[in-house]
């Protein structure tokens, strides 16, 4: 029996690849001989560095960079045996890196993912796989370009302040600094939202108040970003302020694609080109996939459901399994998922469920009883 196993991380818990290696436990309990697949996955969120560092055999790297508000910060990211480094914004600019009350996308700054690349690039990677989740900026990028070389200027000259408010500030944009090892780069980046820059989908709008901004400081930032974005096009005709992205992660999809040529994809589906596992999948017999909740949204573009799509492609059944499932979980049998399975065995307390000894078990017995009924019906050794 070859069983591909492609679980997202029990987030506080299981890793990804934990959560694989208990699952083929369970099924070698049931096939001794059973070929066991294990391809840890994320959806571009958090866990993706993790995830592609340990299944590809990358190697992590710490840095040091500015904060979403100007204070130093230690971001990880890692670089991939084909040197491709994997990062996330969210490690410099994130919005869990502030505590509710100082969060104010009007000051908070994408600087620090600039210098994350600039470090990455010092280490000879050329290739990005960029997860834009979570971020606590709504700047447009603007940091990002400063860091990178991009010269944004008030009407006196002088570099824009970070945030919002710097958004407001810029008179003019220039990219004559640029080092062309900036230019020679390649980015991926994974965004599952197709929000526009501006307007009522836009990026103020939508996300602004929940990274801070007072409901009078979003329709302002919105009118900076527009005038922005015209500026951007200014300097590069084919931006575009309503391209699907462009307003993912306060403004930045749409720095990456204007001005650093950036391909805005599903975040799993990257992932999954860069494992390699459609290979395995159209050899496997089973596919399990999961993630620690199975609800509604897993099917909004989630990493089981991109597992589920592919394996659906060439007609393998799919089972997955999770820590545990809503009621409305039965839309994700409409997305490719045959049947699922929650791990959890009867009433305990959220930290039990947690606990890694007790998840990494309740995964593998799961994981056996489900190919203990496989075995009832199909033949496999």
């Amino acid at each position: 029996m070859k069983v591909v196993i492609a679980i997202d991380s029990l987030k506080g818990s299981l890793s990804s690849l934990r959560a694989g290696e208990a699952t083929a436990e369970g099924i070698r309990r049931v096939f001794p001989q059973a070929e066991c697949r294990i391809f840890p996955v994320a959806d571009g969120g958090e866990g993706t560095v993790e995830a592609l560092a340990y299944g590809l055999g990358g190697r992590f790297r710490n840095v040091t960079v500015t904060g979403p508000l100007g204070n130093p910060v230690e971001a990880k990211y890692a670089i991939l045996e084909n040197g491709t480094a994997v990062m996330e914004m969210s490690a410099a600019a994130g919005i869990t890196l502030l505590p509710p009350e100082a969060r104010d996308p009007m000051k908070t700054t994408t600087y620090g993912v600039g210098e994350m690349i600039l470090d990455a690039i010092g280490q000879g990677c050329r290739s990005f796989l960029m997860g834009i989740g979570g971020s606590a900026t709504n700047d447009g990028g603007i940091g990002m370009l400063q860091a990178l070389g991009f010269d944004l200027t008030d009407a006196d000259g002088a570099p824009v302040p970070f945030g919002a408010q710097g958004v407001r500030a810029v008179a003019a944009i220039s990219d004559r600094r640029v080092a062309p090892s900036v230019r020679e780069c390649t980015f991926r980046i994974a965004c599952d939202v197709t929000n526009p820059l501006c307007g009522q989908r836009g990026c103020s709008a939508v996300y602004g108040p929940q990274k801070g901004a007072k409901p009078e400081d979003v329709p302002v930032m919105d009118d900076w970003l527009s005038a922005y974005g015209d500026k951007i096009k200014a300097l590069y005709p084919a931006a575009d302020k309503n391209a699907p992205g462009a307003g993912a992660a306060g403004g930045i999809g749409f720095a990456f694609l204007a001005c650093l040529g950036g391909e805005l994809r599903s975040g799993i589906e990257l992932v999954l080109a860069e494992t390699g596992m459609e290979a395995a999948i159209r050899e496997a017999d089973v596919v399990v996939t999961g993630e620690g909740r199975l609800d509604a949204q897993t099917v909004m573009g989630k990493a089981p459901h991109g597992v589920a799509k592919l394996a659906k492609a060439y007609g393998k059944p799919v089972l997955g399994i999770s820590g545990c499932v809503t009621d409305d979980a039965r839309a994700i049998n409409g997305g490719g998922i045959d049947a699922f399975f929650p791990i959890v065995k009867g009433a305990c307390t959220l930290e039990e469920a947690m606990d890694v000894t007790n998840a990494h078990r309740n995964m593998a017995d799961t994981a056996e009883q489900m190919f203990r009924l496989i075995k009832t019906f199909a033949p496999f050794d």
